[in-house]
């Protein structure tokens, strides 16, 4: 066995479906720079609330958090930019 719990498969199958939930807006705001249902104020503190999730990730060594963090925190960032850059 490599070592994969029944637990990082969970966590793992977690972290895809909750990353992915982000795409779609991502993807929407990135084509169509219309951020006017986005709140400046819920993506600044989840966009915090993902970088300290990472951060824990990185702390504890779990790479479900990590890769799941890593990639939102992408995500995220992006409509936050352009949520401040396109008013």
């Amino acid at each position: 066995m490599n070592g994969l719990t029944g637990a990082d498969l969970v966590g793992f199958l977690a972290a895809a479906f909750t990353t992915i939930a982000f795409l779609p807006q991502a993807v929407h705001s990135w084509k169509t720079r219309d951020l006017s249902g986005v709140s400046l104020s819920m993506y600044g503190l989840f966009t915090l609330g993902v970088a300290l999730w990472l951060i824990y990730g990185i702390v504890i060594g779990a790479w479900p958090v990590i890769i799941a963090n890593a990639i939102t925190l992408v995500l995220a960032a992006v409509v936050l930019a352009l949520k401040l850059t396109h008013k």
